[in-house]
């Protein structure tokens, strides 16, 4: 929602004032202040509540500016030592780094809004017809089921409250398990949000509302994430078979604020650069105290890749020359006037590239230097003259799941469920023609049967890419090591793939293995094709490759602030 109801709740018990005696003191209620027992009556009460809980998604951690810290881990993207993001590249996150208890924190506040809409819908002195009870709910349910799911995701637990908190003692409370949790309270949700949920909301104001395909598609992330493959199938293909999404023309669609809400849009979070001017994309959502009829989105950046894709998130060389090798199909009209993929397009500026930055030509900008070989695009305002302003915004809304993330996990669970790589090709074929670049399919024709390895670098082999027959083997490699990457880069996808695919050391390694080639024989690289390094070779993954460890480094620990103030925790 590009505007948002205000909400001016004072959901804190009244002040009362306290006395030994009658005769010194009157207790009186201000007539004109809103409390709990006032509020909570008409439908417009609770879809003014409504609206926080999904302001709550703007907080920075949960969606937006500070992703950035996850995108620095994995093999998308790197950063430089004197950057906050630094110690999550180099995986030397602690209990009380700030990232690590803001998104908790934020999850919070999401969980503690939704559980007020939920338990206040059961008052009997709420004014609401059944049905509107029931779509008030099962948007909440979802919001309260997506931030359950971050938690779990990123900590590998939670401490569950399904109610309204009023004694401090019911906070203390000890750690329930991924599982637990994911099996009692974020599927129950999501799957009343799927019952009661419309494919699609009419009207100007209700853009941006939650929908049926949101949490179908939800419910067929986590049944992938539990390798429940035959479900995670069967979600995907509801979504896909309700033909309500489909595939933008232009990818970049996904990535501005030029074509917001689009038919590719499936869960989208809204930002602006305008309606609140004086707001700092690094503060909270929505402010409650606004004198003002309604109340705009928080402004912020996306991710900070502010003044252009400056280097707090830099693309890693495997994704550089992924996108070099992102080979156009010179048959696909959307590749008129272009020389580089539609997907580098969109994602990444090298300095040898094919148009404007910032209505500057790439050739012409100074910067390149220090072993930055690209600078990331998405998420910035890079098609626009300015950069984003002063305080950092871009005003671009974040997507958690568009369609094409739905149709490359759809290939991933038939592939899995059935090893029926034909149909995985199928898909994956479809995200690869929109892009514009050639499909597995035009390669296994052209090459007598089998397709390229993308993923291995020429530069550090030195020999073309080796060609492989499609097999279960093969297009689970592709779509691990090229598909989701090149399509889903910079979209917080990308460690909770490796992880769940547990393939995070080898990875590391690997890019490791080639990062130590690249610097040893940097004499003979420095300065050319396919990378235009220059300076140095910048070591993302020294650190990372030689101390991860799936026990430690595959969740974030419980937030040291959680530690200290909940006396239940027994274990953590």
């Amino acid at each position: 929602m590009k505007k948002i109801n205000k909400l001016i709740l004072g959901l804190i018990s009244a002040m009362v004032m306290i006395g030994c005696s009658e005769d010194k003191f009157l207790t009186q209620e201000n007539p004109n202040s809103i409390t709990p027992a006032s509020f909570w009556k008409s439908n417009d009460d609770f879809n003014k509540a409504l609206n926080t809980v999904y302001g709550a998604l703007q907080f920075s951690s949960l969606s937006g500016a500070n992703i950035s810290y996850e995108m620095v881990r994995a093999d998308m993207a790197g950063t430089e030592n004197w950057y906050p993001q630094y110690p999550f590249s180099e995986l030397t996150v602690n209990d009380a780094s700030e990232h690590v208890q803001n998104k908790w924190n934020e999850a919070y506040v999401g969980i503690f809004r939704a559980n007020q809409v939920i338990v206040n819908l059961a008052n009997e002195d709420a004014d609401l017809t059944a049905d509107e009870k029931t779509e008030i709910e099962a948007q909440a349910k979802f919001l309260r089921a997506f931030f359950y799911f971050e938690l779990v995701n990123s900590y590998n637990g939670a401490v569950v409250h399904l109610d309204v908190v009023t004694d401090p003692n019911e906070l203390n409370k000890n750690i329930t398990s991924k599982e637990e949790v994911t099996n009692e309270v974020i599927i129950p949700d999501l799957e009343f949000a799927k019952q009661h949920l419309p494919l699609e909301w009419g009207g100007n104001g209700n853009v941006g509302r939650v929908t049926w395909g949101a949490a179908t598609s939800l419910l067929g992330k986590i049944a992938l994430y539990n390798k429940d493959y035959t479900n995670a199938a069967t979600y995907f293909k509801e979504v896909i078979d309700s033909r309500v999404y489909s595939l933008t023309a232009n990818i970049g669609d996904n990535f501005s604020d030029e074509n917001e809400y689009n038919v590719e849009s499936i869960f989208e979070v809204a930002y602006s650069d305008v309606l609140k001017p004086g707001a700092s994309g690094e503060t909270i959502d929505d402010n409650p105290f606004e004198t003002s009829g309604e109340a705009t989105n928080m402004c912020t950046q996306t991710a900070p890749l502010s003044a252009g894709g400056y280097n707090t998130v830099i693309a890693s060389y495997f994704l550089h020359e992924l996108m070099v090798f992102d080979e156009m199909d010179p048959t696909n009209s959307i590749n008129n006037g272009f020389t580089t993929s539609q997907r580098m397009h969109a994602s990444i500026v090298p300095r040898e590239y094919d148009g404007l930055y910032f209505e500057e030509l790439t050739g012409e900008k100074t910067g390149w230097a220090y072993g930055q070989s690209a600078y990331v695009k998405k998420f910035s305002n890079w098609y626009k003259k300015q950069y984003e302003d002063a305080q950092g915004r871009s005003g671009i809304n974040w997507r958690h799941i568009r369609y094409a993330d739905v149709l490359l996990m759809y290939a991933e669970a038939v592939l899995e469920g059935s090893n029926d790589f034909t149909t995985a090709m199928t898909y994956i074929d479809m995200v690869r023609a929109r892009a514009g670049v050639k499909t597995l399919a035009l390669y296994v024709t052209e090459n007598g049967g089998t397709f390229p390895a993308l993923h291995e670098s020429t530069q550090v082999t030195g020999t073309p890419h080796t060609q492989v027959v499609p097999s279960v083997e093969t297009v689970r490699t592709h779509l691990r090591m090229v598909e989701r990457p090149l399509e889903l880069c910079f979209e917080g996808h990308r460690w909770r793939d490796l992880t769940r695919w547990g393939i995070m050391s080898e990875v590391l390694k690997q890019n490791r293995r080639d990062e130590e080639w690249r610097i040893a024989n940097f004499s003979s690289i420095e300065n050319q094709a396919p990378l235009y390094i220059v300076e140095r070779v910048r070591p993302d993954y020294a650190v990372s490759s030689e101390i991860y460890n799936p026990e430690v480094h595959d969740y974030y620990p419980i937030p040291t602030s959680e530690k200290q103030i909940n006396t239940g925790l027994t274990s953590n």
